[in-house]
């Protein structure tokens, strides 16, 4: 493992295709002993059931998040309003659940996007290495030398408010976090026998780079991103809380925490509702993060 890539396990693995069977009973199995990870399978279920709120609840209870009642402003938890209402007499479990789906979407957004992009570069780079390889990520060092929110707060304030842009602000910063990791890991890959192997067969670039050296730095990608999809829940609402993110009346965690910070003695549950759901959200994927780690890395004991 070298410096530069402290966490990420690599799979020196030659692909077999002759044992499609043993293939299919292997992965069966990886993923019967997954599913016994107590952090893993407990983090699935946090996961399962606040996506469960979010996308599916509001179909069955259809309540408009931005529909205003002033004769109901302020009303605390009640049947009627489970998780009562704002300072315009809007339902906030309506707007919760909107608001929580609105920033689960652009979390997952950020971490595609900045995966995609930034494993892509780290490939490149790792592989053709040299002085090509050199300039690119002394580039990417110099991205990483800048703190993340404050690379997301120029990036917003050059394209402007709004969660598109936001989207883009935020997965900027992951683009050189995978560019990182994924090169320091095809640099090891690369001098591997099966990789010169299929070289001298005459394999192409591309192919060499898709069909051997990611499927071995994969599990990398995959821990990185479920460690960052909380994180960038957490960006996504700092930006929201600020006015850079989701605008007006489109509901969304942040935006809410924003609008609930003024009434925090008078109506409590503005601030505490959102902030339970993403807290539970952020801790649910880091749940999956670690047991995803656990199981992916070949180097740990599992007993």
């Amino acid at each position: 493992m070298t410096e530069t890539t402290p966490a990420l396990p690599v799979f020196a693995i030659e692909p077999d295709p002759s044992q499609p069977a043993a293939r299919r009973w292997s992965r069966r199995r990886a993923m019967l002993r997954a599913l016994r990870h107590r952090s893993l399978s407990l983090g699935l279920v946090i996961c399962a059931l606040l996506g469960f709120l979010a996308f599916v609840l509001p179909l069955l209870i259809p309540v408009d998040p931005v529909a205003q009642d002033p004769m109901a402003t302020f009303s605390p938890p009640s049947a009627l309003h489970l998780m009562g209402t704002d300072a315009f007499g809007r339902d906030l479990l309506a707007r919760v659940l909107i608001g929580a789906r609105t920033t689960i979407l652009a979390s997952l957004s950020v971490v595609l996007l900045g995966a995609i992009v930034g494993t892509a570069i780290g490939l490149v780079a790792g592989y053709a290495g040299g002085a090509f390889g050199f300039g690119i990520m002394r580039l990417i060092d110099l991205l990483l030398a800048f703190p993340g929110i404050l690379l997301a707060l120029t990036v917003t304030a050059i394209l402007g408010p709004g969660l598109v842009n936001g989207v883009f602000a935020i997965a900027a910063i992951l683009v050189p976090v995978f560019a990182r990791l994924v090169e320091g890991a095809t640099v090891e890959v690369r001098g591997l026998p099966y990789v010169e192997a299929a070289r001298c067969a005459g394999a192409s670039q591309p192919r060499i780079i898709l069909r051997y050296i990611l499927p071995n730095v994969l599990s990398g990608i995959i821990v990185l991103t479920t460690t960052w999809l909380g994180i960038a829940a957490l960006w996504i609402t700092a930006l929201g809380f600020i006015g850079l993110g989701v605008q007006p009346p489109t509901p969304e965690l942040g935006a809410i925490l924003n609008d609930g910070q003024n009434y925090i003695m008078l109506a409590w549950w503005i601030t505490v509702f959102p902030g339970l759901f993403l807290s539970l959200f952020v801790v649910g994927v880091n749940l999956v993060g670690d047991g995803l780690r656990d199981e992916l890395d070949p180097t740990l004991n599992r007993g």
